[in-house]
């Protein structure tokens, strides 16, 4: 039998052919309707700010009431508010996700502990603004600084980061821990060495979430630790401490936009790429380091 009888395509074949083509057109379609957006609205933003974009707009303080000059005090302050936020909130997410995934039983107290986060995720950043005013500026005593915004960005963020370390504990192979069960490895040896290892890209990915929403807010940290303006010495990175109150870029954005008259046309801009900008190199970084321990891994 001649061999291009038997590989002849039936009208089943071309259908799915032209289905699987139909598909993959509908997706590169949507693909650009989402790229092409986002890169005009980046490209306009770095259109208007390059008239002062550059170091030293960002390493220079605000003048003529902020109509001019640079933006150092809400850039030192935004990095200082996600710093402090990460500290609190990494380790205290990924440890209570640990109990969850690998300690608690099903239960119904873990079911309501389960339902009571993903709740938490839903909540108005308006309200944490609200919980950390009364929390930590008036009943713990700390009053408006670094420290109690901090504090209320890691409680707002805590949802993202148990539940990516959830998901990434999950997806590491139970035989892995039974492996080390038969060989006398205790259930907390068998997390550090095994789980852990093993679930750090979805830990990473959870970080990386909870920096760039950290970054963006304004009701939170404007409730319980910025101000309109902070009179900082430019290029000074010990102008603020834990217990100061700080000036942000968020923050600054708004105010400059919608409070300051007679502000030069490109700084909004400049600001803006500058906000975008340091929340795109901290997650290329991070998506970097996550890929290089992805690539580590043998299953």
């Amino acid at each position: 039998m001649d061999s291009s009888t038997l590989f002849t395509e039936t009208a089943l074949v071309r259908k799915k052919k032209l289905t699987q083509k139909i598909a993959g057109g509908v997706f590169a379609t949507m693909t650009v309707f989402m790229v092409v957006p986002l890169l005009f609205v980046v490209g306009y933003l770095v259109y208007e700010a390059w008239p002062v974009l550059g170091f030293d707009f960002i390493l220079e303080s605000p003048e003529r009431g902020m109509r001019a000059g640079g933006i150092w005090p809400a850039f030192l302050g935004t990095l200082m508010l996600v710093f402090f936020s990460v500290i609190v909130a990494a380790p205290i997410g990924v440890l209570a996700a640990v109990y969850l995934n690998e300690y608690a039983g099903d239960n119904w107290l873990t079911r309501i502990v389960n339902l009571a986060v993903f709740n938490l995720a839903g909540v108005p950043s308006i309200v944490h603004a609200l919980f950390g005013l009364g929390a930590f500026v008036l009943f713990a005593g700390i009053g408006k600084s670094i420290l109690a915004a901090s504090l209320t960005l890691a409680i707002m963020t805590f949802p993202v980061i148990i539940e990516a370390t959830k998901e990434s504990l999950a997806a590491v192979p139970m035989a892995f821990r039974e492996a080390c069960w038969n060989v006398g490895a205790t259930r907390w040896q068998t997390i550090k060495g095994v789980v852990l290892p093993n679930s750090l890209s979805g830990i990473l990915t959870g970080i990386i979430l909870e920096i760039c929403r950290a970054a963006g807010e304004t009701a939170p940290i404007m409730f319980t630790g910025a101000v309109f303006y902070k009179a900082v010495v430019g290029g000074d990175v010990f102008a603020y401490g834990p217990l100061d109150q700080c000036m942000a870029l968020s923050m600054h954005l708004h105010t400059i936009s919608t409070q300051v008259p007679n502000v030069d046309e490109a700084i909004p801009f400049a600001t803006a790429v500058v906000l975008l900008g340091t929340v795109l190199l901290v997650n290329a970084s991070a998506i970097a380091l996550r890929v290089y321990i992805r690539t580590r891994k043998k299953w």
